[in-house]
Formats: C-alpha cells, sequence, structure tokens
C-alpha cells in the first residue's frame, strides 16, 4: 500500500461532518460495502491514482463521468451503457459525444473489484468514489461517499441531451436545468467550480468567442484573444484542447472563481456566472476570497447530487459489466 493511499483512508476516516443525514440519501450509507468488499475503496483508489499520475486530466474526466450520470434520471452508471437493439445509451448524446471519457478505467476498476467481491460494487458506486478520488488526488477536499446504488438496466440519449447542461446556454436555462433536478443555486455554483481542473475544446466555445469580445471589458480582450489564435492556428488538431484554469490546471482550488472574477472565463456557461447583474455574482465573488468556503459548499454539493435519484433495494442491478446491462 502506498504512502499516498495510507494517508487518504487515513484523511478520509477522519471525516464525521459530511453525514448520510446531511443531505437526507435514506437509502444510501457510507461503509456501505465494509462487510461485503472491504477492500472495495481501496481498489478504486489505487486505479485513480495510477491514471491521474499518468495523465492529470483524468481527474477531471473521471469527475464528470460522475456528473454527467447523476443529472440524467439519477446516479444510475446509465451514461457507462453501450448502445443496444432497444435503446440508444447517452454516450452518443450532444454533451457526451468524442467527449467523455474514461470509460475504460471504470472497466479495469470493476474487472479488479469483481475478482476480490464477485458482482458485489455496483458501477454507479464506482463513479461516485472514483469522482470522490479524483478530487483528493488533484489536492482538493475530501468526504465520505454514500453506498448502495445500483445499476440502471436502460439509458437514455433524449434524456441526456434535455437534462444536462451544455457550455453554450445562457445563466436562465442552467438555473433551471440544475433546479429540475433538485439542486439550487449555490449547488450550480460550486459544482461548476469543478472546472478548476481539466480542458475543453475549441467547439464548446470558439463560436462565442466574437460577441463576447464584444461586449468585453477592455483588459477582458487579451484572453479572448489568446482563444481565439489557440483555435484559429493550431497545426496539430482542428480541434485543440484549452485549459480551464492556466494558473493551476492539474489542482483543484478556487483559482477557477478567480479568474471569472478578472474575466477570464473559457466556457460560455462559466462567463454566464458573472455576466451583468447575474445573482451568482455574490457567490462567484466569496469562492474567489474563500477557498475554505468553496471546498465545503462543493462537498456539500456532491454529496446532495450523488444522492439523486438512487436505484436501491430490489431496483436495478450489480452489472457484471458496466457496458452492458445483465441477461
Amino acid at each position: 500500500m502506498t504512502v499516498l493511499l495510507c494517508v487518504f483512508l487515513l484523511f478520509i476516516a477522519s471525516i464525521s461532518k459530511y453525514s448520510l443525514a446531511q443531505t437526507g440519501g435514506s437509502s444510501l450509507q457510507v461503509n456501505g460495502y465494509q462487510n461485503t468488499c472491504p477492500d472495495a475503496e481501496q481498489i478504486i483508489f489505487s486505479w485513480v491514482e495510477r491514471v491521474v499520475t499518468d495523465e492529470p486530466r483524468m481527474a477531471a474526466s473521471l469527475l464528470r463521468l460522475h456528473f454527467h450520470d447523476c443529472f440524467v434520471n439519477g446516479c444510475d452508471a446509465s451514461v457507462l451503457l453501450d448502445d443496444t437493439a432497444t435503446f440508444t445509451g447517452e454516450k452518443n448524446a450532444d454533451p457526451n459525444v468524442d467527449s467523455l471519457r474514461g470509460f475504460e478505467v471504470i472497466d479495469a476498476i470493476k474487472s479488479d473489484l469483481d475478482l476480490a467481491c464477485p458482482e458485489t460494487v455496483s458501477c454507479a458506486d464506482i463513479l461516485a468514489t472514483a469522482a470522490r478520488d479524483s478530487v483528493v488526488l488533484s489536492n482538493g477536499p475530501g468526504w465520505d461517499v454514500q453506498m448502495g446504488r445500483k445499476d440502471s438496466l436502460t439509458a437514455s440519449k433524449t434524456d441526456s441531451n434535455n437534462n444536462l447542461p451544455f457550455p453554450k446556454e445562457d445563466l436562465n436555462t442552467l438555473i433551471t436545468k440544475f433546479q429540475n433536478v433538485g439542486l439550487d443555486i449555490v449547488d450550480m455554483v460550486a459544482l461548476s467550480g469543478a472546472h478548476t481542473i481539466g480542458q475543453a475544446r475549441c467547439s464548446t466555445f470558439n463560436a462565442s468567442l466574437e460577441s463576447r469580445s464584444s461586449s468585453a471589458e477592455p483588459g477582458d480582450l487579451g484572453f479572448l484573444a489568446s482563444l481565439a489564435q489557440l483555435c484559429s492556428n493550431n497545426a496539430d488538431s482542428a480541434n485543440p484542447l484549452a485549459p480551464f484554469d492556466l494558473a493551476t490546471p492539474a489542482t483543484f482550488d478556487n483559482q477557477y472563481f478567480m479568474n471569472l472574477w478578472s474575466g477570464e472565463a473559457l466556457l460560455p456557461s462559466d462567463a454566464a456566472l458573472v455576466a451583468g447583474n447575474s445573482p451568482t455574482l455574490e457567490i462567484v465573488q466569496t469562492y474567489a476570497l474563500h477557498q475554505e468556503t468553496f471546498f465545503a459548499d462543493f462537498t456539500r454539493s456532491m454529496l446532495k447530487m450523488g444522492s439523486l435519484s438512487p436505484l436501491t433495494g430490489e431496483n436495478g442491478q450489480i452489472r457484471r459489466n458496466c457496458r452492458v446491462i445483465n441477461y
């Protein structure tokens, strides 16, 4: 066991303030595999540590998988299902196609877990735990992951297209989509802070640069011009990547909010949080000034999101292969 893993387990064991009762998820519980698969969290953490060490961007990718899973009919691992003859899955929905990644990491984790504890740990719980581990390994906060989710028997491309926030949407639309799944405006801003790590394709923001430049403050024009140059002059890729945060791209911190406050928002949906008299301005400013407040709210909101409409008890199943339902 690595030193980092030992420190991580002690750290998680010491967290008590974010209990099951605080999120209202009565059907989920901390240490849910303590008796049935006691090494489950260690196995997941070891894999996430390995892949994030090899490629720091994978932390953001695994965190995003959990987010995109929970926003579509709850946290049920539906996002992992491949298309079948009876349904079109979520992988090819507009917010996900050629964008979501990390599926092979979840496959590897599931394989090792089933060697240790066959057909015990759900794919949905793997997603929730890998998301937490990705944040911790990026120097962000940790929390006790609540376990007990089952995996869905179907997926929906249509619901994915309708429910997931798009990077080009305005603030009112974003607020509505979060409220539709039971998340409030503070949750929305706190969870947007996940953009403190990771990267986005030019296709998600390039078309908005001209209109944003026309209304930008003079001090913001240099940043927008640098994005335009990246997207138009990159010989290596027709759709290159840009980091959400140039200052600390692989560190989970509050730099994202400092960037927003200084006019350096990568996506239109990021810029919407500080546009005009946005009701989110005060929250952004608070997080920019107080990292500990952001961490506390992000942790609370991740637990809240992770408890959205879980399949439990007799509902759902524990998939043997996260990409395919059991027959």
